[in-house]
């Protein structure tokens, strides 16, 4: 029989069975091999478990660690390139459109059809991520995107550049799910609202790029300047695939696989101190092992997850999905990514007919979207999720409410006043600026923060597909409700619907600030159990 170890022995290092049998020996070899992850488990959770200098909350003042922030930085690189076509495609669809003559309903399937095939990608990156790692689904994600980048960028007609809008959308979908769920995995708890909002300021970024490069190319010949907004999508993906070499392995995944030794020297690595990461590395081995971990160590791929979320989940983990999937659908359901695509549409219908004028006008906004979500990233920490969640999403409503006002005075104005035209101008950032204060940087994080770490990725991973799900039908159906209802109808259905939302988050979303990945759990339990357990001291993980 063979023994294998991914690296040099210590007292922590585990030793795995290959066994490629169904026979009887094969079994008894795998059950001594899962009694051997949860007696490894079991001894490094009692080393250590108390009075460890420097690792509680309330002797501890949060500090970034410099191999986190790497770390989370390089991950959400990646979600550039979604705010990067986000921002883009805003511009470049009014050449597209004269370019290769198509039509309203082709633009609502172009532009929609990112987030609609970046469905299968959320969807596919849970299981692909608990298989080869975090890491190198960041790289996979990379790739996808790279390719569709230059699909769409030397683009001859609609159809080869619609197979480059599925590609992409794939990597999207791969990064948006992947990107948080590193980020929140190997961030301590008193700045993990920070980094793991890192990938919405990264998205916020990426749409300001997007505007700027409209605006730069924008003089370029009709048939060139679109392809070259398009392809340059290309430069980050290159950057985050070299990147990705610096880069730690997530610890809580290398707990899962039972490589102890490995996920100590990543906490070692993003801890503040040896005794930190021991108490860190403590806490998920002792709540992994609580789960039930029944995979055979280094042979976990995330089997049997799907099915306990969707048929037989526990109440706990019923409340966390009912929590993640809400706040991801009504991020998209209040029209953000539409509004953000189809802004020179909006103000072009307000009176603003240049081009150029119109580009610059989104230039604005990004700017004001960028400026917020920085503000909100900083103050995550600070004020916790469900104030600014609250704010937010009340705000959003609000600005999408004066929005509507506006646009129907407008269409119902013959002459159409400058004063108008600037308080739709003003009410469409208020919206994107309060979407970057709440909900846009909060759904990352809530939805990759509060899943038990069995879960996360594939938990995650449905959430997201939600997400995507949605904004798909939102941005594809944008336009043709808008010219049944016009524009302002439009926004006060969204402002309802955002409404909606933050009674939602009102009643669904427990406050998550400065508590470790594994207290967070205890949030979903019954109100009984939570009376009980919540008194204890908040552990910095």
């Amino acid at each position: 029989m063979q023994f294998s170890s991914s690296h040099k022995p210590d007292k922590q290092d585990c030793y795995y069975l290959l066994l490629d049998s169904e026979s009887p020996a094969a079994k008894e070899g795998q059950r001594r091999h899962e009694e051997l992850w949860h007696k490894q488990a079991s001894e490094v959770a009692s080393q250590k478990h108390t009075d460890l200098p420097g690792v509680s909350l309330q002797r501890k003042k949060p500090r970034f660690n410099k191999y986190a922030l790497t770390g989370a930085i390089l991950a959400s690189t990646n979600s550039i390139l979604l705010g990067y076509d986000i921002g883009v495609m805003s511009g470049a669809i009014l050449y597209i459109r004269d370019n290769l003559n198509i039509t309203s309903i082709q633009v609502e399937v172009l532009v929609g059809s990112l987030n609609v095939c970046s469905l299968i990608g959320s969807l596919a990156a849970g299981k692909t991520s608990d298989c080869i790692g975090r890491r190198y689904t960041i790289v996979l994600a990379a790739a996808t995107f790279l390719l569709g980048a230059l699909l769409m960028g030397l683009a001859p007609s609609f159809l080869f550049l619609m197979a480059g809008r599925v590609v992409s959308g794939i990597g999207v979908g791969y990064s948006l799910m992947i990107a948080p769920v590193y980020t929140t995995e190997i961030s301590p708890a008193m700045t993990r609202g920070f980094l793991s909002s890192l990938p919405e300021v990264f998205i916020n970024f990426g749409i300001l790029l997007g505007y700027i490069s409209n605006y730069a190319l924008s003089g370029l010949p009709e048939h060139i300047n679109w392809r070259l907004m398009l392809g340059l999508a290309a430069l980050p993906a290159i950057a985050v695939a070299f990147g990705v070499i610096a880069m730690p392995e997530s610890p809580r995944w290398l707990v899962m696989k039972g490589r102890f030794a490995d996920a100590k020297q990543a906490l070692i690595k993003t801890s503040d101190s040896v005794e930190e990461a021991e108490f860190r590395l403590n806490e998920m081995t002792r709540t992994i092992a609580d789960l039930g971990h029944a995979a055979s160590s280094n042979n976990w791929q995330g089997q049997g997850v799907w099915k306990e979320l969707l048929l037989r989940p526990s109440r706990p983990l019923r409340r966390i999905l009912i929590a993640a999937i809400g706040v991801n659908f009504f991020m998209q359901a209040s029209g953000n990514d539409a509004v953000v695509y189809y802004s020179p549409e909006v103000f072009k219908d307000a009176g603003i007919n240049s081009k150029k004028q119109l580009v610059g006008v989104t230039v604005i906004m990004g700017i004001a979207k960028t400026s917020f979500v920085l503000i909100s990233a900083l103050y995550l920490d600070h004020f916790g999720r469900r104030p600014l969640l609250m704010l937010g999403s009340t705000g959003m409503a609000v600005s999408l409410a004066v929005l509507g006002l506006g646009s129907k005075y407008l269409d119902q104005s013959d002459i159409k006043p400058a004063w108008a035209i600037a308080l739709c101008v003003i009410a469409v950032c208020a919206a994107v600026s309060f979407f970057s204060i709440g909900l846009g940087p909060i759904t990352w994080v809530y939805s990759s923060e509060i899943f038990p770490t069995k879960f996360r990725a594939q938990g995650s991973s449905l959430a997201i597909s939600v997400n995507r799900l949605v904004s798909g039908i939102v941005a594809m159906s944008f336009l043709s409700i808008s010219r049944a209802v016009t524009f302002g109808g439009m926004f006060f259905i969204l402002s309802g619907i955002t409404a909606v939302g933050t009674v939602f988050f009102y009643f669904f979303l427990p406050e998550t600030k400065g508590k470790s990945l594994e207290d967070i759990g205890l949030l979903f339990e019954d109100k009984a159990h939570d009376n009980h357990t919540l008194d204890r001291p908040i552990t910095l993980i």
